[in-house]
């Protein structure tokens, strides 16, 4: 799509406007014994690997058919289409772009695996085509692009699922219980850590040196981000470069801050700082491979309540690999090891020097599998979950696990951090013009 910004959202906003529920939508609701016709839009190797296989062992019992790939790349295109036949034994039409998958009438849900920058357009584009979505994180880059997405979902009464496949995960539901049950006691503090020691993430040299523009439309690709000339590198590996990716902020910290949002019932941080750089990778990326964010969290209108975030990431050394950690003054919950500990929490013997009752929590392991972390995760149990809670609620309507509440929520946490760490301000968020603030003025990329 070669439309500038403006433009793109002007005509997304109009055509949800003319696209909003209705009585008739609800008659084209999916029957239970309907088979649901589903389209990869972006044949990734997030789809390749883990989507797929979550979707080949779920197909038969849900009664999904893969039946189409849309992708703007000839290589991708014709490698989607051979390798979703072999692996799901369907008939799959492949398609040149979105425009063309759309006008084919041929599918009622897609799963959207595409640049970070393009997932919130790709979703309008699917909810007002008429399709459910299940669509990968970071939802949006910018907050023009979050509001937008926000709305069209809404208007169109689609399911959307965000690809965060935390909140189908057992052991994150005992965690939120347990939580909001009151006996954790008010989070003073969360540690959040993501490092790696993988010089290849992020990187595809090889496709790089063969990508010809011929091969692609780039264009297309840009959507509403500002023209500039073909690059195979912001093409294959726009993780590394802003304004395609915040890189740390909307790929790692994205899982990690949404369970925050979660945990707590906050929709956004009340403030955040942050400070990092490119130290180790010295290869022409803009974005930064070492990263600490701060953010303070609680109630707008009571600042005498809140808790702190920490998030680090480094790309240099994995030492500490994953981490959350939830604190209470009573003990903490490590979901890195599902436990639920007194460790740090206020004894008695400190308590009573100033009046106090010990508050120390009990120890207890909470059920439910560790999540997985690596790049591709093969269909790990959380992510066939989180597939198979999508499938569910395309069929019953309800809402999903991740819905699109939760991917406009994380979106602003991290655009917030990609802000602090762009600007080296204190940034803030109005609940009026639902704007992140750098300095007090909008941030603009």
């Amino acid at each position: 799509m070669n439309t500038n910004r403006r433009e793109f959202i002007k005509k997304s906003v109009l055509a949800g406007m003319a696209t909003s529920i209705s009585a008739s939508s609800y008659a084209k609701i999916i029957g239970s014994n309907d088979r649901v016709r589903v389209g990869c839009v972006g044949f990734s190797d997030r789809h390749r690997s883990s989507h797929v296989a979550s979707f080949k062992a779920l197909q038969k019992e849900m009664n999904f058919e893969m039946v189409a790939v849309s992708d703007i790349w000839n290589k991708r295109r014709t490698e989607g289409q051979a390798y979703l036949q072999k692996e799901l034994g369907s008939k799959v039409t492949a398609y040149n772009n979105n425009d063309e998958l759309y006008a084919s009438k041929s599918v009622d849900a897609v799963m959207i695996s595409t640049a970070d920058f393009q997932h919130a357009l790709h979703t309008i584009e699917a909810v007002q085509a008429g399709c459910d979505v299940y669509a990968e994180k970071p939802l949006a880059e910018t907050m023009e692009d979050n509001r937008a997405v926000l709305k069209a979902v809404k208007d169109s009464g689609k399911i959307v699922q965000i690809g965060s496949q935390r909140r189908s995960g057992a052991n994150y539901h005992a965690a939120a219980d347990y939580i909001k049950s009151g006996k954790f006691g008010d989070i003073k503090m969360v540690e959040l850590m993501w490092n790696v020691n993988q010089p290849g993430r992020w990187r595809r040299p090889e496709l790089v040196a063969n990508l010809k523009e011929s091969d692609v439309d780039w264009k297309r690709f840009l959507m509403n981000r500002p023209y500039e000339e073909f690059d195979p590198r912001k093409y294959l590996e726009y993780r590394l470069f802003w304004p395609y990716s915040s890189g740390i902020p909307g790929q790692w910290m994205s899982h990690q801050i949404d369970t925050v949002h979660w945990f707590s019932g906050l929709a956004h941080p009340r403030s955040v700082v942050a400070n990092g750089g490119i130290y180790q990778w010295q290869d022409g990326r803009s974005n930064a491979d070492t990263l600490t964010v701060v953010f303070d969290y609680g109630p707008l209108d009571d600042m005498s309540k809140g808790f702190q975030v920490q998030f680090t990431s480094r790309f240099s050394n994995s030492a500490g690999g994953t981490k959350e950690l939830y604190y209470s003054n009573g003990g903490m919950i490590n979901l890195d090891t599902n436990e639920i500990s007194s460790e740090g929490g206020l004894e008695q013997r400190h308590a009573s020097a100033m009046g106090m009752k010990a508050n120390l929590l009990t120890p207890s392991k909470i059920k439910g599998q560790r999540v997985e972390t690596s790049a591709n995760t093969g269909g790990d149990n959380l992510t066939l979950n989180h597939v198979k809670n999508w499938m569910e609620c395309v069929r019953s309507r309800k809402t999903p696990n991740a819905p699109i509440e939760a991917g406009y929520q994380h979106s602003i946490a991290t655009m917030m951090s990609n802000a602090a760490y762009r600007t080296g301000l204190k940034v803030t968020f109005d609940e009026k013009t639902q704007q992140v603030l750098a300095g007090g003025v909008p941030f603009k990329y």
